[in-house]
């Protein structure tokens, strides 16, 4: 007869894969906390970077658009126009966005002089650096696979979780829904890690699977998903892996279709059609920051497209440069339903949906994920026996049922980089790591027989 109470195989198997998915994703949950806070409060940060351009004193009448594109491009020789922004109001820099073989340029001019103010790379601008820090590590791809690996292994760290914490037989909301301060550091340590998991979890979840339409391996999945499925609807307008992917294929340009090195051929424009162009498209009230671009070469029509930070407010519009006539327009409610959702959740994620509480709700998640991770390291490394790494002790191995078998499968398909990792740990750990008796007996892999 067994020593060990019903259910403690399953408790400590659910613990050990608690404590191996929170040392593969602990330290860059905190990096991404960190910058993903950051990121929340680009509108207030851009506009504290912004203010030395606007509201300029004017100098005379404003340039015509035709002058201003001139000086930009003269600030950059060998460049072509590939967008041109809206100032939010007339005595603001104008800022224009110029491409050539090295990437995009933004240069900022003053409306009336058409003095150069300054000119900048678009990918060094500081939220695009925090941007690609949060989501790819400054290594492009394959950062990218890293952070969504790393976001996978959260998910397991925060499901698995939830079942640790599930207060089992346990009375009162002490230690459950707030931690005890009069236990001593170690009944603190882990009421603080178990109240900020459930505290925080669905959080954390909705923002790590929002996420994922970013990520390399996921975001290529869903699109080739859709290719197959024929719900593939244009290009998107976020970025997979640091890249916008198909922008070229579509007269309708999404919202970074230059970025990440993409410099598609633009037509120069001819002189007088971009002013016909904001002329008409100052009617159409398209949420700011309006982006007017030249047709790509061979195509028809200039577009604009909103840059607003709240996707679901985005529009935009094909403009006849010739006539000012508007030849197209598409609203976010005329996306595929998929886009749309995606869309709901990067807005969501970006704090960008409901405003100050949107941000506010998003940095209180970073700091809670953060506390979540810090007060877990201090648990483990409090706990751990000098010369193992201190994973839980090993019961012999619970059976699995058809049910779980299958939610890992299920799993493993909707979150592709945890499905290859863990069949890479598993054979790793069955193969190699079983055989070294110094590493098994570090890892913890050594299972304790049932006593009868």
């Amino acid at each position: 007869m067994s020593v060990h109470p019903p259910g403690t195989r399953w408790y400590n198997a659910v613990w050990r894969w608690h404590f191996y998915a929170g040392l593969l994703c602990v330290p860059l949950v905190l990096w991404l906390a960190a910058t993903g806070t950051i990121y929340t409060w680009r509108p207030q940060i851009e506009a504290w970077l912004d203010r030395p351009y606007e509201h300029l004193a004017p100098h005379g009448p404003l340039a015509s658009p035709d002058a201003e594109v001139a000086a930009a491009l003269a600030a950059v020789p060998g460049a072509r126009l590939h967008k041109y922004q809206l100032p939010a109001a007339p005595d603001d820099a104008v800022q224009i966005v110029v491409g050539s073989v090295g990437g995009e340029t933004r240069v900022w001019l003053d409306p009336t002089t058409t003095r150069v103010l300054k000119v900048e790379r678009e990918e060094r601008r500081p939220m695009r650096l925090v941007f690609h820090l949060h989501g790819e590590l400054l290594a492009g791809p394959a950062g990218s696979v890293l952070v969504e690996t790393a976001a996978c292994w959260a998910i397991v760290m925060l499901l698995t979780g939830l079942y640790l914490w599930w207060p089992r037989g346990r009375r009162g909301l002490a230690g459950v829904l707030y931690p005890r301060l009069r236990g001593g550091k170690r009944v603190f340590w882990r009421d603080l890690h178990a109240v900020s998991g459930i505290w925080v979890s669905v959080a954390a979840l909705f923002l790590i699977v929002t996420g994922l339409p970013w990520a390399q391996a996921w975001g290529s999945y869903l699109r080739e998903i859709r290719q197959v499925t024929g719900t593939l609807d244009g290009p998107v307008d976020w970025t997979i892996g640091g890249r916008h992917p198909g922008a070229a294929d579509d007269p309708m340009l999404g919202d970074h279709a230059e970025h990440g090195g993409m410099t598609m051929r633009h037509a120069a424009p001819r002189p007088g059609e971009l002013a016909r162009v904001i002329a008409a498209v100052r009617p159409l009230h398209i949420a700011g920051p309006v982006l007017i671009a030249p047709p790509l070469a061979g195509r028809a029509g200039w577009t604009a497209t909103s840059d607003a930070a709240d996707r679901p407010l985005r529009s935009e519009a094909v403009i006849d440069g010739a006539t000012g006539a508007v030849l197209a327009t598409r609203g976010f409610a005329q996306r595929h339903w998929i886009d749309r959702l995606v869309g709901y959740g990067i807005a969501i994620h970006e704090g960008a949906f409901f405003g100050l509480a949107n941000q506010i709700a998003g940095t209180v998640t970073a700091l809670l994920l953060a506390a979540l991770s810090v007060s877990g390291v201090v648990m483990w490394w409090r706990r751990r026996p000098t010369g193992s790494l201190g994973a839980p002790v090993p019961l012999r191995r619970p059976r699995f049922g058809g049910v779980l078998i299958a939610a890992i499968v299920a799993l493993g398909l909707y979150l592709p980089m945890f499905g290859v990792t863990l069949i890479a740990v598993l054979l790793v750990e069955r193969l190699l790591l079983r055989h070294l008796p110094g590493a098994r007996r570090w890892l913890g892999l050594k299972a304790m027989p049932m006593q009868g």
